[in-house]
Formats: C-alpha cells, sequence, structure tokens
C-alpha cells in the first residue's frame, strides 16, 4: 500500500516487550530508491538516542493506531551500534547494523533485496535455505569490498528523506518547484514518487515525479533534475495531498509521461 513519508513520521515503533520510540526520518539509496533504513529516535528509554532500525525488522502496520511492529527486543536496540544521523550512512554502517542483526546483505544480489523485491521474502530465504544465504566467505568478501570503497572515498552513501525535503527540481527547460514529501510502498519500501510543490510557478499545485525519471541529483548544489520539460509537468495530473493514487491513477500519471509503470516489474 502506498504511503507517505509525511504520513508515518510520528508513528510509534514497537519491540515485541514494549516500545521503542517514534518514527522520524527514512534513509534511501538513489539506485533503487529503496527505503534502507528507518530512523527512530528513543525519547527518554535512551536518553533521546537515535537508532536505524531495518524494514527487515518490520512485521506489522496498524495505521489506525499510528504503531509499527517489529521482531526485535528492547535489548536488541539498546545495543545495537551507534551512528550519527545527522550525516550519511556508509555502506559500513550498514555491514555493521546488517551483521549485528544477523541480516542478510541487500546488496548482494541484483535486485532491490538481494535476489527478491520484498524485505521479507529476502529474510524468509535466507532463514529457510542456507543456500539463500551469504557463506563466511561471501560476507568477508562483502565487508573488505565496503572497506576498500571508504578508502576510495567513493563508498555508497544512503541520504534521509527530511535532508531531501525542500531541495530544487529542475525539468530539461528550467525550474519547476520543490520536492516537499515522498510516497512509499510499505511492503516493498519502494520509494514510489517524490511530491513536488510547483506553488512558485503554478499556485496551489502539486505533482508527482516518479524516481527512474530523474537523471541526476546534486547534492552540493541541493537539486534534483528530471528529464522531462515544464509544460509536461504543468499538464500532468494533479496530486491531492489529501488522498493517494488509486492504480488507475498512477496508470493516468504514467501514460502522461508515455512511461512504463512499475507494477509490471512486481
Amino acid at each position: 500500500m502506498l504511503r507517505t513519508v509525511n504520513d508515518l513520521a510520528g508513528f510509534a515503533v514497537d519491540a515485541t516487550d514494549g516500545r521503542i520510540g517514534k518514527l522520524v526520518d527514512f534513509y534511501f539509496d538513489d539506485r533503487f530508491w529503496a527505503v534502507r533504513f528507518l530512523v527512530v529516535t528513543t525519547s527518554e528509554w535512551l536518553d533521546g538516542r537515535k537508532v536505524l532500525l531495518s524494514p527487515l525488522a518490520v512485521v506489522g502496520l496498524d495505521a489506525p493506531a499510528k504503531a509499527l511492529q517489529t521482531t526485535l527486543t528492547r535489548a536488541q536496540v539498546r545495543a545495537s551500534p551507534d551512528i550519527d544521523t545527522h550525516k550519511p550512512v556508509s555502506r559500513q554502517h550498514e555491514v555493521e547494523n546488517y551483521g549485528y542483526y544477523g541480516y542478510p546483505f541487500y546488496w548482494a544480489g541484483a535486485g532491490m533485496w538481494g535476489s527478491s523485491t520484498l524485505p521479507a521474502l529476502m529474510l524468509a530465504a535466507h532463514r529457510g535455505d542456507a543456500s539463500a544465504g551469504l557463506s563466511r566467505k561471501q560476507q568477508d568478501f562483502v565487508e573488505a569490498q565496503a572497506a576498500f570503497h571508504r578508502e576510495r572515498g567513493d563508498d555508497p552513501d544512503l541520504r534521509s528523506c527530511r535532508a531531501i525535503s525542500g531541495y530544487h527540481l529542475h525539468a530539461s527547460d528550467g525550474e519547476i518547484g520543490h520536492v516537499e514529501g515522498f510516497v512509499v510502498d510499505d511492503q516493498s519500501w519502494a520509494i514510489r514518487y517524490l511530491v513536488v510543490n510547483t506553488s512558485d510557478w503554478w499556485l496551489g499545485h502539486q505533482v508527482l515525479i516518479a524516481p527512474p525519471w530523474i537523471h541526476d541529483i546534486s547534492w552540493i548544489e541541493a537539486t534534483v533534475s528530471v528529464e522531462l520539460t515544464r509544460q509536461a509537468v504543468k499538464d500532468a495530473p494533479r496530486y491531492d495531498g489529501a488522498t493517494l493514487p488509486d492504480r488507475e491513477q498512477e496508470a493516468s500519471l504514467h501514460r502522461h509521461y508515455d512511461r512504463p509503470g512499475y507494477w509490471g516489474d512486481e
């Protein structure tokens, strides 16, 4: 099901034996545009420390109660690796976090989640079939690979959704607005759309832009560039922030831009 990041922010996050804290942000990679970590503030429980939890830990979402259920215990979270959430998350940080919780490395396969499209399927394969997981030799290779990239200075980083909000969006022929939010799939944790506010150009107009239409992100200049014209964006179906698009509305949006829908890969 599609949900906005803004709606999910503030959800309670529960361990099997009590509350962990509150969801405040998400880290994603810009290769698959998938959420890799939930940023959870622990409030008074751990002196306000923020912890990173993988979607692999999530087993349920109760929208009316505004809560996420996980497979973790509070003791596991308390002893988890520290991370500075004011900086990008490196592959080495991911190795430490995934190694601590005993998760398979999602980047070991060609799919969004290893060889799977869903984190639950990747985890089930890892636990149900020893051959589906990584051997110790393979894990050593992946960790060495992370160290190699870190030393070269090209260690792949994860980015914060909160930090990207406000980035200016550039069409092929000029600026069209700024990023105001994200729409995610709560099963695959894929970011399906960026919510773009074009009110600087067209009063009260919000549109959805899919990640495959993005051809460049400048972290230094805080811009997102898309291979679309301003007129095409202006003429696109408007996004009503009060309701998420259904599949028919998504199909209409993709037809407008003459782009294939992501659901063909599901």
